[in-house]
């Protein structure tokens, strides 16, 4: 009845061939999940959170780019070792159940649903604005009021008439703050309700649903047409681009300095969130333990390069400080009078964003699949349709889950949110491989992470970093405006003593604190956000999953 009751990798698999879930079709190819991992990645991050980093960081924001890389490429480095050993869906829950304990692997489920829950929402409203933008550019005009959230819509109507009492022209306020309070005034009533809500948002994610509802070979043609079509975009920005880059433009580098850059790590961050979506669908894969890994890694590399041709195409094609605007892409074309690559993408965007939509929706129900197969969740979660060949249940559910919210809430409340969950994942993951190779777990996975001895160089880099940091006249100032350093110091001197006790190999050491120094620049509203939302998972885990646990009753 223990708390960190662990399960087996023969016992996962045994599980995996016996359930309703053994009626998935395999029909996945690494091609296919690398275009499910590029079609997640490339979404509404560089159409809209890219320009906001720049905006904030100079073009150094592209370094940004490639710091981010590496740290995700450390921990795809572990995630595809563990897609080896353990080739079934449930992505970081199923790996933390092996490494863990059950408790563990609970905490990463719940965190990994408010990921990608969260994370639908965001592409979802993104989604929603870059569609009524593409009507408007058609000459449609579509409500305003019927493509936004009421919170936003309402905020902006009490500053209107705040500025209008206090006698400043309302031209100082920004335009979309004018358009907001417009929509709020002229939204239809009921009763002494204003009916205001983000119509498109919720659309795209039921036809989405519906499509993920009915098959796995469906979404996988859906997706490779939207990624061939996106990336052939994404060229043509590239290249057309270059010929109105301005050196100029790019000096200096990096106008806010490291803490300029640094504030992006959210917007550059949530722009990578998805690779990981792959692994939930490992027992979709006809080789998942040879797949699964090329394709975590092709991704990554293919999108790194994409992002980092982009920004510093954006950032020469514009002065930075012009980029703090939520179609970047389109915008930097407008300024140099190519209305028409600007107007193209604007259409691809919502293509883009469609695919990621799809990822995204694709893998949540997967993953609540294989807890409810442990009977941490309720057994109508792993329900397999009969017909379509997948968890029909846990799809609607995902479809209400992220539909409604999507419909009333905003996009800022999201974006630092779905990082937290997810850098969360991402560090146990990477511990769960220093766990795992410690006991010998993984002798026979047919990928492994490249072994660098870290008993040394884990201490040293720990001792030259802290004599650096003391150096510094502000040292004090910086811990209390991130008190969670104080965390990441305390756990890379444990990893060091650890490491020199236990051979711990480099690259998953280097993957942890990675992970959490980039979640030490997140605000601490998400920190509390992500601290209820983990007080519910847990009081819902004792009052069902620990009793009906299939472990608790062998």
């Amino acid at each position: 009845m223990s708390l960190f009751r662990k399960k087996t990798v023969t016992q996962i698999l045994s599980d995996a061939a016996e359930g309703e879930s053994s009626k998935l079709v395999k029909t996945l190819g690494v091609r296919d999940l690398t275009s499910f991992g590029i079609a997640a990645i490339i979404g509404a991050g560089i159409f809209s959170t890219i320009g906001l980093a720049s905006y904030n960081g100079g073009p150094a924001v592209s370094l940004l780019f490639v710091f981010t890389a590496i740290a995700c490429v450390f921990t795809a480095l572990s995630y595809a070792q563990f897609a080896s050993t353990v080739p079934v869906s449930g992505s970081a829950y199923t790996y933390a159940y092996v490494a863990f304990g059950e408790i563990f692997a609970w905490i990463i489920g719940w965190a990994l649903i408010l990921e990608y829950a969260v994370s639908n929402m965001v592409v979802a409203i993104s989604w929603s604005e870059y569609f009524t933008s593409m009507l408007s550019g058609f000459g449609v005009t579509f409500p305003k009021y019927f493509a936004t959230d009421y919170g936003s819509a309402s905020r902006a109507y009490e500053l209107v008439q705040q500025t209008q009492q206090a006698g400043t022209a309302l031209t100082t306020l920004p335009d979309n703050t004018r358009l907001l309070a417009e929509a709020y005034a002229n939204a239809p009533m009921f009763g002494n309700l204003k009916l205001i809500a983000n119509l498109p948002a919720g659309a795209i994610t039921a036809l989405i649903t519906a499509l993920v509802y009915v098959g796995i070979k469906e979404s996988r043609t859906a997706s490779n047409i939207l990624v061939v079509l996106k990336l052939a975009v994404i060229g043509l920005v590239i290249g057309v681009g270059a010929f109105y880059v301005k050196p100029a433009n790019w000096s200096p580098f990096a106008p806010n300095g490291v803490s300029g850059v640094l504030s992006g790590v959210a917007s550059v961050f949530f722009a990578f969130i998805g690779f990981d979506s792959i692994s939930t669908t490992a027992e979709e894969c006809k080789n998942p333990q040879r797949d699964l890994p090329r394709a975590m890694l092709y991704c990554l590399g293919i999108c790194t390069i994409l992002y980092v041709l982009i920004t510093l195409v954006l950032t020469g094609m514009v002065n930075y400080k012009e980029l703090g605007v939520s179609d970047p892409l389109a915008y930097v074309f407008q300024k140099v009078n190519l209305d028409f690559v600007a107007g193209v993408i604007s259409v691809s965007a919502v293509v883009a964003i469609t695919s990621a939509l799809l990822v995204y929706q694709l893998g949540q129900p997967r993953i609540w699949m294989t807890m409810s197969r442990d009977g941490l969740l309720w057994k109508r979660f792993s329900t397999i349709h009969p017909k379509f060949k997948t968890p029909s249940f846990a799809t609607i559910v995902t479809g209400f889950l992220v539909a409604i919210p999507s419909l009333f809430m905003d996009l800022k409340f999201f974006v630092d949110l779905t990082s937290v969950g997810t850098f969360f994942a991402f560090i146990l993951v990477c511990a769960g491989i220093l766990f795992l190779d410690a006991r010998g777990l993984t002798a026979q996975s047919k990928f492994k992470v490249p072994y660098i001895n870290g008993k040394y160089i884990i201490g040293v880099v720990l001792l030259a970093v802290l004599a650096y940091a003391l150096t510094g006249a502000d040292l004090l100032q910086t811990l209390e405006s991130k008190p969670l350093l104080i965390v990441f110091w305390g756990v890379w001197t444990f990893l060091a003593v650890q490491g020199f006790r236990y051979n711990f190999s480099l690259l998953p050491v280097i993957g942890i604190l990675t992970n959490l120094y980039l979640m030490t620049e997140l605000g601490a509203s998400n920190w509390k956000i992500f601290g209820i939302w983990l007080v519910i998972g847990l009081v819902i885990y004792f009052s069902y999953g620990f009793r009906k646990s299939k472990l608790s009753h062998q």
